[in-house]
């Protein structure tokens, strides 16, 4: 989240501001932005070598919370049950949810496995994994996998999405994330040789966007 960070504010820059005066310019394009990535299940229907897209990203990395009027952005009564059931630690940072772009989800929607994805802000103790350091939150995985909110629940992990989500949002630009699954945690199951399936996935991604039926 910390490169997103960099990414979509040059990004941004590059077509929002002069760089001559420095000033903003008039009439601001909005970018359509698509992430592809892999990511690691974390409900048992969800199959490796599935495709998620992230139609609510959750960030549990903090880098939204710098950034005035965050809630602007959020999601704030699907942010409050979660942190109310999984009974979230305060010494975490605040996890903020985001709506990933409608145009994007409806266009990958056909394809796609319906994600609620968490970015976190690093592989191991932030995704549940522990060597031999002990977690805040040892019993993370369950509560997510059990949290429910509507026809919602908590599907994926990956470490990018959440920051392009809220960034995209707060500057008017249309963004998502798509993720091949490459291993599943609940079934603690996964395929070491992915590329094919990402492959797979970006050219299916560059036919969606391009229009190609």
């Amino acid at each position: 989240c910390d490169n997103l960070d960099i990414v979509m504010n040059e990004l941004d820059a590059l077509g929002s501001i002069d760089f001559s005066s420095r000033q903003i310019k008039r009439g601001l394009k909005s970018l359509r932005i698509l992430r592809i990535g892999t990511s690691g299940a974390i409900q048992p229907d969800i199959p490796v070598g599935a495709y998620v897209f992230s139609h609510i990203s959750v960030g549990a990395d903090g880098l939204l919370n710098w950034y005035a009027n965050r809630d602007e952005v959020s999601y704030r009564e699907m942010e409050d049950a979660f942190v109310l059931e999984t009974g979230w630690d305060r010494h975490l940072p605040a996890p903020y949810f985001v709506r990933n772009s409608q145009e994007l989800v409806d266009l990958f929607q056909d394809v796609t496995v319906k994600g609620v994805t968490i970015s976190a802000s690093g592989f191991y103790g932030p995704q549940g994994r522990v060597l031999r350091v002990p977690l805040a939150m040892p019993d993370m995985m369950e509560k997510f996998e059990k949290f429910r909110f509507g026809d919602y629940r908590i599907t994926n992990f990956e470490m990018e999405g959440s920051a392009l989500a809220g960034l995209a949002t707060k500057l008017g630009h249309r963004a998502g994330t798509v993720c091949c699954i490459i291993a599943n945690r609940y079934h603690k199951g996964a395929e070491p040789d992915y590329k094919k399936m990402v492959e797979d996935l970006v050219v299916l991604a560059l036919d969606k966007l391009s229009g190609v039926k």
